[in-house]
């Protein structure tokens, strides 16, 4: 089975945020960005709109909000009132409303054993909701790098997110991969309102790729590098229909769209997940 239009997001979660990788990535096809209020020290939107305010109407463009800048560091919050202002402030300073804001790891603001946590997290979902509502985005959703406290936080009352982005790739646990698939289940989700990020872990130069072949995960090589078939896998790790990556090389995002035209092995990936699986059972608690 292969994914229906497999689709890639420019990430600038390090970007430096160079006009030629946004005209890169359209001569390359790539009509889609994502960023966030707190990217490039806090400036991410106002640098966008500066530099590429001609380029931002030719993509669709995602955010996030929950972080907010302090004198000495950055801080979280689900705060409504401090989220609707940030949506409001992103669209200022973009000069656009963003096409998906999401809500950037309200696990952040969660705890364990906090008493009010559903409720935090229905305000904020409730808010994003409401500016959506009001037109100050097209669609809201949840980027979440540990989404493990909120299968445990929603029920049928807690407002739906129109898309879910997490972590996908060879090096996401299976704790996550199941709790991805439980939010799922509950939210109602289908592939295409599924993104995954960081498909690499950080860095396709770590030292993981030299040991491993994730070309044993694609039914044909059709000729893909290493870095082409573990990008390729990360489709199914958990199964998502858009993957946002990272660069600053129009060149990278080239041969990374080059590896939509490999096929994953579905037995592949299965045999894979159950080994995780079977690792995970295996460890000490």
């Amino acid at each position: 089975m292969r994914d229906s239009d497999p689709r890639v997001v420019l990430g600038l979660h390090r970007s430096r945020h160079e006009r030629r990788l946004l005209t890169g990535a359209l001569d390359l096809g790539v009509t889609a960005i994502d960023t966030s209020a707190n990217y490039l020290g806090f400036r991410s939107h106002e640098v966008l709109a500066r530099i590429a305010s001609d380029l931002l109407p030719k993509f669709t463009l995602s955010t996030k909000v929950g972080y907010f800048p302090r004198a000495d560091r950055a801080e979280h919050s689900l705060d409504p009132t401090r989220l609707y202002g940030a949506v409001e402030q992103a669209a200022r300073n973009l000069g656009r409303e963003p096409d998906v804001v999401f809500l950037h790891n309200p696990e952040h603001s969660l705890q364990e054993t906090a008493p009010h946590n559903r409720d935090a997290l229905f305000q904020a979902c409730a808010t994003l909701d409401d500016a959506t509502a009001k037109g100050l985005c097209g669609a809201w959703g949840i980027a979440s790098w540990d989404p493990s406290l909120l299968p445990g936080l929603i029920d049928v009352t807690m407002p739906r997110p129109s898309v879910l982005m997490v972590r996908a790739g060879l090096l996401v646990g299976i704790r996550t991969l199941d709790t991805v698939n439980t939010l799922v289940t509950a939210w109602g989700m289908s592939n295409s309102t599924m993104w995954g990020m960081s498909p690499f872990g950080g860095s396709t130069g770590a030292p993981v790729w030299d040991r491993i072949d994730p070309r044993v995960f694609l039914r044909d090589r059709a000729g893909l590098s290493r870095v082409q078939a573990a990008f390729r896998a990360a489709y199914r790790l958990p199964r998502v229909d858009t993957v946002a990556v990272g660069t600053d090389e129009p060149a990278h995002l080239g041969e990374l769209i080059g590896a939509l035209v490999g096929e994953v092995d579905e037995q592949a990936i299965l045999k894979y997940r159950s080994l995780l699986r079977e690792r995970s059972r295996a460890q000490p608690a």
